[in-house]
């Protein structure tokens, strides 16, 4: 289990998945219906990306983001 305690780490976890599923970021950004710049900067942990298309590109790769606080 990873700490997603940057938007750098969750970059770094994004491209890792779209990596092990032999995706290209133009058919990642395709499947999640953004564009590629925005998977680019993703992957890059650019810190004002939209957490909802965010959290839609996570989804897509099957991460999945828990939090232990109820």
């Amino acid at each position: 289990m990873t700490q997603i305690i940057s938007s750098e780490v969750l970059g770094s976890l994004v491209k890792q998945a779209r990596k092990s599923q032999n995706l290209t970021q133009t058919q990642l950004a395709a499947s999640c219906g953004v564009g590629v710049r925005f998977i680019v900067d993703l992957e890059k942990g650019k810190p004002t990306c939209a957490l909802d298309k965010s959290l839609k590109v996570a989804q897509m790769l099957g991460l999945k983001l828990i939090t232990d606080k109820k």
